[in-house]
C-alpha cells in the first residue's frame, strides 16, 4: 500500500520544516508550501490525502483555504492555530476542517492525530459499499456521495462520515462522546459541541427545515439519532 500523500501549509519555516522532517520519519510523502497560493499550486500536482494547514497565512485565510481545497475533492483538513479560542475552532470546523491542533503542540500529539484522521480512509468493506435509499435521499460509500431529490448535496469529509454512520444505524441514539469515538476515531479532547456544529451544517443541506429537522433529530439529554418515515433500501 502506497504511503499516504500529506501537504504541509505554515509560512513559518521552522514550524514547516520540523512537521515535514517527522513525518518523512514516519514514512509519509510530504509536500510544504510557505502561503496559500503556492498551496493551491502544490495541492492541484500533488493530490494529498491529508492537508496540515496553519489559519494565519501571509496570503489568504486557512479557513477560506480549506473550504477552497475541500470544493475540489473533500480532501481531510488539519488545521494549526496559535489560538485557543473555542469559536475560532467552530468557524474551522464549519469550513470543513477535520482536527485542531494549537501551537504549541508535541510532535507525538501529531503523529495521533494524522494517523486518526488518515484511518478514516479505510477500505470501504462490502457490507459499507451499499448505498442507503430513505425516499429522496441516497446516500453512497463508494462514491462518498450524497443526493437529495436527484441533486448533489455537497459536505464535507467529515460531514459525509457523520450522516453516513447515523444513517447506517437508523433509529439508534448516539451519545455526543459515542459519535466522536466512531467518526473521528479516537478520544477527541476537544468540546463535544464540534458534533454539534457538524450536525447543524448537515440538517442545513438534507433538511426541509433545518429548525424542525425531521431526519436527523436530537434527544434531549442525550445526543442524536437519525430518523427516517422509510426503511432504507440498500442497493
Amino acid at each position: 500500500m502506497a504511503p499516504a500523500k500529506i501537504l504541509v501549509v505554515d509560512d513559518d519555516p521552522a514550524v514547516r520544516n520540523l512537521i515535514q522532517r517527522f513525518l518523512i520519519q514516519q514514512n509519509y510523502q510530504v509536500e510544504a508550501a510557505e502561503d496559500g497560493k503556492t498551496a493551491l499550486t502544490l495541492f492541484e500536482q500533488f493530490n494529498p490525502d491529508l492537508v496540515i494547514l496553519d489559519v494565519n497565512l501571509p496570503d489568504t485565510i486557512g479557513f477560506n483555504l480549506c473550504q477552497e481545497m475541500q470544493s475540489r475533492n473533500g480532501v481531510f483538513v488539519l488545521m494549526l492555530t496559535s489560538r485557543t479560542d473555542e469559536t475560532d475552532k467552530i468557524r474551522g470546523f464549519s469550513k470543513g476542517a477535520d482536527d485542531y491542533l494549537t501551537k504549541p503542540f508535541g510532535l507525538g500529539e501529531l503523529e495521533v492525530r494524522v494517523a486518526a484522521i488518515l484511518r478514516r480512509q479505510r477500505v470501504v468493506t462490502t457490507a459499507e459499499q451499499k448505498r442507503l435509499i430513505f425516499d429522496k435521499l441516497m446516500i453512497d460509500p463508494v462514491r462518498r456521495e450524497v443526493t437529495l431529490n436527484d441533486e448533489p448535496v455537497p459536505l464535507t469529509a467529515l460531514e459525509f462520515d457523520l450522516l453516513h454512520f447515523l444513517a447506517s444505524h437508523p433509529g439508534r441514539v448516539w451519545r455526543r462522546s459515542e459519535l466522536i469515538q466512531e467518526v473521528w476515531d479516537y478520544e477527541y479532547v476537544g468540546d463535544p459541541r464540534v458534533v454539534d456544529v457538524h450536525i447543524g451544517q448537515i440538517r442545513k443541506k438534507i433538511e426541509i427545515d433545518a429548525s424542525q429537522p425531521a431526519l436527523i433529530q436530537t434527544v434531549r439529554g442525550v445526543g442524536y439519532k437519525f430518523e427516517s418515515t422509510t426503511n432504507p433500501q440498500n442497493e
